[in-house]
């Protein structure tokens, strides 16, 4: 696999909702590797906004950006396309070109992201 990013992580809560999901959803991290070779490669390198990821507001963090992902492609999820209801929410350190992965839920589960998580990790660093 082609390397985009300098580095991808996943934060452990990640790891946790990943694995969960994935027991529902059986092509999760087939889904999750095209979603960065596609979605991320278009959003962050080639700098083309398809709506597909939004910057999330108001969390008070200035540095990483942090973005939620609306449009992700769940083969398991047939016949729903990028609006397949999954959710990803994640951190890109810019200079550093870093993905950090901190969050995926399903829309039918629950409705937003954890902003309390994302500020517990984000704003530890000031």
């Amino acid at each position: 696999m082609k390397k985009i990013f300098n580095e991808i992580r996943k934060l452990v809560e990640f790891e946790k909702d990943f694995k969960r999901l994935a027991k529902r959803f059986k092509t999760l991290d087939d889904d999750l590797n095209t979603f960065i070779d596609k979605q991320l490669m278009i959003t962050h390198k080639l700098g083309i906004d398809n709506k597909g990821v939004i910057p999330i507001s108001g969390l008070g963090i200035e540095v990483p950006k942090i973005y939620k992902a609306r449009k992700f492609a769940c083969k398991a999820l047939k016949g729903s396309g990028g609006m397949s209801g999954i959710r990803i929410i994640y951190a890109h350190y810019e200079k550093e070109d870093v993905i950090e992965f901190i969050e995926i839920y399903f829309k039918g589960d629950k409705e937003n992201e954890d902003r309390n998580r994302i500020i517990k990790y984000y704003t530890t660093n000031i």
